[in-house]
């Protein structure tokens, strides 16, 4: 393993997004292994304020207790149900002093190195920008499987062989591939339906990520689909059980949130910032999903 080489997590504190850096040379890195238990170690007991990172973050717990909130949903940390958080995601864990488990970090950077494609991560059904945050449940042959490709990266993490980070990255798009194959994000019955679905269900999402702050309307998404709004819609419900308008409000409620959070913008600022024209239609829509105004919300959940 190679020596003084530090990594660490650089907070930038006025937003509370992390970054992977190397102290030795100032490069940043772009991958880490690490468990459960270094973290802790690190952190001393002091659980992180929520905050959010600039690359995917894999965290698979072997044993303890405590909660996971990911996007202001708070899910249980059990043993070897693993989650995956993706960047720009707000999350915070909350863990006894008995958790074990292993965490694995990577930037885009690291995947274009690798020669993995740029479009392997979107197709995967397992890092969600949205709420659809669950975690993926382990069992044999499955949980053996990821323990060997788990076992194989460890090992050449802690190596100075040649093709060190090629090896890596083969083991850990073999780790991804085999956690999608078991992941269940599109509920049904229908193959045929689902399969056809995915597609479209995939350019919405990308588009709904891409124009959330300008387009609010179910139509300019189908417009840009070339699909009638109804279809649409019908699609969207039978692959992901919600409809296409309630899931282009739920992101920007969800923006919404995270700018509350770590922003200092006014409630005005905000409505402009996503997109409305009119303020006081903003206040009424956020009241309405969260229950609190922008400024009691912010006074909640603010470290």
């Amino acid at each position: 393993m190679k020596s003084e080489i530090i990594i660490y997590y650089l907070a930038l504190m006025q937003d509370k997004i992390y970054s992977l850096e190397l102290l030795d040379n100032d490069v940043p890195a772009s991958f880490v292994l690490r468990t459960m238990e270094e973290i802790a170690d690190r952190q001393k007991g002091i659980a992180d304020d929520p905050h959010r990172h600039n690359y995917y973050s894999v965290i698979w717990p072997f044993g303890g207790s405590g909660s996971h909130i990911i996007d202001f949903r708070e899910y249980p940390i059990l043993p070897h149900h693993i989650f995956f958080v993706s960047p720009s995601q707000v999350h915070q864990i909350i863990s006894g002093p008995e958790t074990t488990g292993l965490v694995i970090l990577f930037t885009p950077e690291f995947l274009m190195k690798n020669s993995i494609r740029e479009d392997f991560i979107s197709n995967l059904r397992l890092f969600r920008d949205s709420s659809e945050t669950p975690a993926l449940p382990l069992m044999d042959p499955m949980l053996q499987n990821l323990l060997m490709f788990a076992g194989h990266i460890k090992e050449s993490y802690a190596s100075d062989r040649e093709l060190k980070y090629e090896t890596i990255g083969a083991y850990l798009k073999l780790f991804l591939i085999e956690c999608n194959g078991h992941c269940s994000l599109f509920p049904g019955t229908n193959t045929q339906n689902i399969e056809v679905g995915k597609a479209m269900v995939q350019r919405f999402r990308n588009m709904v990520e891409t124009h959330f702050t300008q387009w609010h309307q179910v139509k300019e998404y189908a417009g840009a689909l070339n699909v009638s709004p109804n279809y649409l819609n019908e699609v969207i419900k039978s692959t992901i059980g919600t409809s296409a308008k309630d899931f282009i409000l739920n992101r920007i409620l969800l923006e919404a949130k995270r700018m509350a959070v770590f922003t200092g913008k006014s409630s005005k600022e905000t409505a402009f910032s996503l997109g409305f024209d009119d303020p006081s239609h903003f206040s009424k829509f956020f009241k309405s999903g969260t229950g609190q105004s922008l400024m009691e919300f912010k006074q909640t959940h603010s470290g």
